[in-house]
């Protein structure tokens, strides 16, 4: 699964854009310094969101969104086809 669906994935869970989640961990005060615990505890707790799905949202809060270029194109898991992930919607993603 590539990395961008696992965030549509996410949405589809949660009723909730990444960066709509994105905005919610801010509001909590999740940032770049926040261990994933914390961050893992408050999804399952509020969105009932597991690690994998959880870790992708950590990736998303404490890094941003962009991700390795190995991961961009690779055949592999995940092989998403950029290396910014989109994080207002599966709706309204230019590239599908």
């Amino acid at each position: 699964m590539s990395f961008q669906a696992y965030l549509d994935a996410v949405e589809t869970k949660t009723g909730l854009t990444p960066r709509e989640l994105l905005t919610a961990a801010r509001e909590r005060g999740f940032d770049e310094s926040t261990k994933a615990g914390p961050i893992l505890a408050w999804l399952k707790e509020d969105y009932d969101l597991g690690r994998g799905h959880g870790m992708a949202m950590v990736h998303v809060i404490t890094k941003g969104d962009v991700i390795s270029d190995k991961h961009v194109g690779s055949g592999g898991t995940p092989a998403d086809a950029s290396n910014r992930l989109w994080l207002d919607g599966k709706a309204t993603n230019p590239s599908t």
